[in-house]
């Protein structure tokens, strides 16, 4: 296998949409005699399996607060919490078996066999895509075809932040019908706490190189056979990052529709809403309560229609409107809480 390090100029790449526009830009352009492998750790971030909707699996007002990026992957799969404790590894094979269970295989043997020799004991697949080791998960991977190749992948979790993932990870809507695939929640384990001792303070970057080596199925790192990216290549990659990874219509509104209940009691009155959002924006909404007003409440229903479910989207919305004339002592920031949920 060739490698191809997320390293531009000499420094490592850590931005997630950048990364994932680099396999994509691999997957249709770079075609070598050897299958491709990108070892890859990102800054913090959330990765949504293609066919999720994104507001379902994160607590968006922890994501926003602690600078955790969100990017939807090509592939299935589940929503995971990804840090610079994770060792993530991307494999784009040209000969991909038409039985999904070898291409399983396939990818997670070499690294079955680097657990082993690190001491991890009873290593095995569970299921389709989970990878233990004594019965806990540590990994789970997502694979498919696409332009006749297999594009697969998986993270390794090292370490947790098991804070960071529980918060992350936990949608703060209560009240929602949607047709989008949802994570289904196991508990993890650190791989550290299953090494042999002398293994018990190796570092991410030498896990990395260690599990890279069993995955090319090399005895040393300096056998490794790597691939430079050009700097056309580069500006391709930035190009689809912009373009795609980066782009909120990709992460949030390729979200499937869902309906959406809530309601709140607040200083002015009661104050209780439906939606039905569509592309991560809101497509009908409808509002009632208790409250004190003089104007027709349609006209906040309408303005609001289109808007993106987004803090600083839904304030520029409402801020125009005088909402005591239809609210009396209910704010903005109100109804803002209620629709994302706090």
């Amino acid at each position: 296998m060739y490698v191809i390090e997320h390293i531009r100029n000499g420094v490592e790449v850590l931005d997630h949409a950048t990364q994932l526009a680099m396999h994509i830009y691999a997957l249709e352009n770079i075609k070598l005699d050897e299958s491709l492998i990108f070892p890859y750790r990102p800054s913090a971030s959330v990765q949504i399996g293609k066919y999720q909707n994104t507001v379902e699996e994160v607590n968006q007002e922890y994501i926003s607060g602690n600078n955790i990026d969100i990017v939807r992957r090509e592939t299935g799969g589940g929503a995971i919490y990804m840090d610079r404790n994770h060792a993530n590894f991307v494999f784009i094979i040209d000969d991909p078996s038409t039985n999904f269970d070898k291409n399983f295989d396939r990818i997670y043997q070499p690294t079955i066999d680097g657990l082993k020799h690190l001491g991890a004991k009873n290593v095995g697949r569970k299921g389709r895509n989970d990878l233990e080791i004594d019965g806990q998960k540590v990994s789970g991977a997502a694979v498919t075809i696409q332009k006749g190749r297999l594009y697969a992948g998986y993270s390794l979790l090292l370490d947790i932040d098991f804070d960071a993932v529980e918060n992350a990870l936990r949608p703060n809507r209560k009240k929602i019908e949607s047709k989008g695939i949802k994570s289904v929640r196991r508990r993890v384990t650190p791989i550290r706490s299953h090494l042999a001792q002398e293994y018990q303070d190796i570092t991410v970057e030498d896990f990395e190189k260690t599990m890279l080596m069993h995955l090319c199925g090399v005895n040393h790192p300096d056998d490794i056979k790597y691939y430079r990216l050009s700097e056309e290549e580069w500006a391709a990659i930035d190009k689809i990052a912009e373009e795609k990874f980066a782009n909120w219509e990709w992460n949030y509104g390729k979200s499937p529709r869902y309906d959406y209940n809530a309601d709140g009691r607040f200083e002015g009155g009661t104050v209780s809403l439906t939606l039905n959002v569509d592309k991560g924006r809101i497509q009908k909404i409808r509002i009632y309560g208790d409250f004190f007003g003089k104007a027709d409440i349609k006209d906040i229903e309408n303005a609001l229609i289109g808007t993106r479910v987004e803090r600083k989207d839904l304030l520029e919305a409402l801020t125009p409107i005088e909402l005591n004339e239809y609210f009396g002592k209910i704010t903005a920031e109100n109804i803002i809480d209620l629709i994302l949920e706090q």
